[in-house]
């Protein structure tokens, strides 16, 4: 453990806007671990005393149509985005890992069958095919999650396919084989902790997109379902009212998932770093 803190230490010094992306990274978890106690008000309750009221000091970020406050609801979108983010991404990391080891390390007809399965997926624009996945079985959170994690799938077995086909034949898999080590032992031990690098900066991509998709399916109305607190759904509905002057409806948490994505993408060179083992000698 003292080792990965100074190697982690080293990491967050070498540049700064790693330690500006951790730095977000720890205020979203902290948010969507704490929101529900830390919120001002409660995100679904409306007051109709209080509809489409600007910024000011009850309210930071003003309030709906509905008099919900603005701040609350963004607070409590956090805990829902992140966890379908995390949930999606982590389903097709695992998943795309696997089918793409294997297909790199054994090839064949192994191969083959993953690579047109792959092929498949990437052949429909992305959305769209998410979106029809959502429509046909359910807007609902799990499928949301689901639909996000299939067309997520051929980049993460796309690219440990590459890695893994280049690392097969290197002198630390011949020395494992020669030790008696079965195939499924030497790529949880040797090559799959070496092809981590460049996916650990497909996950933090992959997070991104994964938000970006959860809130344009809320967006088009086949994601969460209101009255549930979501980015993508509070940008569709102030987008209604910008035209006559209540902007903070959209800015607020269109601005969240502006940052939340900026994250993600500035996050994947100081995940690469931390888990690259030549980085750590």
């Amino acid at each position: 453990m003292p080792q990965f803190l100074t190697h982690f230490c080293y990491v967050m010094s070498e540049n700064p806007l790693t330690i500006i992306a951790f730095s977000l990274f720890s205020l979203i978890v902290f948010l969507a671990v704490f929101g529900p106690w830390i919120t001002p008000y409660d995100p679904l309750a409306t007051n109709a005393a209080a509809t489409l009221q600007p910024p000011n000091w009850l309210h930071p970020f003003g309030t709906d149509h509905l008099g919900r406050d603005v701040f609350s609801r963004v607070i409590a979108a956090t805990r829902l985005d992140l966890g379908i983010a995390i949930s999606a991404v982590a389903l097709s990391f695992v998943i795309g890992s696997a089918l793409g080891c294997s297909a790199g390390f054994w090839g064949g007809w192994t191969d083959r069958v993953i690579g047109r399965l792959s092929d498949t997926i990437m052949a429909f624009p992305l959305f769209v095919l998410a979106m029809g996945i959502v429509a046909a079985m359910g807007n609902t959170v799990e499928n949301i999650i689901y639909a996000t994690a299939i067309i997520n799938l051929p980049f993460y077995a796309r690219v440990a396919r590459a890695e893994t086909s280049v690392r097969r034949e290197a002198g630390y898999v011949y020395a494992a084989r020669l030790c008696g080590c079965t195939d499924a032992r030497i790529l949880a031990t040797q090559v799959f902790p070496n092809i981590l690098p460049p996916m650990m900066v497909q996950v933090s991509l992959n997070m991104g997109w994964a938000i970006l998709n959860a809130a344009g399916l809320s967006f088009i109305g086949l994601g969460v379902r209101p009255p549930d607190a979501e980015w993508g759904i509070m940008v569709a509905e102030g987008a209604n009212y910008i035209v006559s002057g209540e902007w903070w409806l959209a800015i607020f948490p269109g601005a969240a998932l502006m940052l939340a994505v900026f994250c993600f993408n500035l996050i994947g060179d100081g995940l690469r770093d931390l888990v690259d083992p030549q980085r750590r000698t």
